[in-house]
């Protein structure tokens, strides 16, 4: 008997740590985006190079987790709400890495950016970047907290991601059509708003995850969100 417990106590470590984990990746990815963008707007190249640096510390996380969860479906063999909690979290980390990328996208244009005269100032962007951010953030606080409320909430935020990346695409179209010498610029702030469009997508992504590890109920590709889940 006090080994069963033994065996327990361990499970149980080890799924909190599993939880605490996603978190702290989750927050690392968030500071990325928020450098990144950070990078461009203050026209910073050397923190733009620290965070392509730091995407190192993204990638171990992406694997320890992997290796953790691997680790609890083999050992334990879990069923019900801890499998799908465990399964649940080894896609996560998938769509933190992406973001991860994203990132690092980022501040590679910013590099390039930084190398010319600004084009416009930024608004459009790091207003798309704090969104993106929020929908992280609340994602991760709706798996941790298995609320179904909130991760629809965030699969809905996602529209305003969308219509801020449309009037940006805008924007640089009308640049390009007026002076053709600033079309080079004018694509890369378009992939910059691509990759934080992508980053929301993957947030969604997430909070969607959230509804059918809770609820068993898959809201993807629907036309229409519904009201509650």
């Amino acid at each position: 008997m006090p080994h069963a417990e033994h065996t327990d106590k361990k499970y149980e470590e080890e799924l909190k740590k599993l939880r605490e984990d996603i978190l702290y990746m989750g927050g690392l990815v968030e500071d990325q985006i928020q450098k990144a963008v950070k990078s461009l707007v203050d026209r910073d190249s050397p923190l733009a190079e620290t965070i392509i640096q730091r995407d190192q510390e993204v990638n171990r996380l992406d694997i320890e987790i992997d290796d953790l969860c691997i680790r609890l479906l083999a050992l334990h063999q879990p069923a019900g709400k801890d499998l799908r909690f465990i399964t649940t979290a080894l896609k996560i980390t998938t769509d933190l890495e992406r973001i991860g990328d994203m990132a690092v996208n980022i501040c590679e244009r910013a590099l390039e950016l930084n190398l010319e005269p600004q084009l416009k100032p930024y608004i459009d962007i790091p207003r798309m970047a704090q969104i993106a951010q929020w929908m992280i953030r609340e994602s991760l606080d709706a798996f941790v907290r298995k609320d179904t409320d909130l991760a629809l909430k965030v699969c809905k935020d996602d529209r305003q991601v969308d219509d801020l990346n449309s009037q940006v695409f805008r924007e640089t179209i009308s640049f390009m059509i007026e002076d053709p010498h600033t079309i080079n610029r004018a694509m890369k702030i378009t992939f910059v708003s691509k990759y934080l469009e992508r980053i929301a997508d993957h947030a969604t992504n997430i909070a969607e995850m959230v509804i059918f590890m809770v609820k068993g109920k898959s809201i993807r590709h629907l036309k229409e969100l519904p009201q509650s889940v």
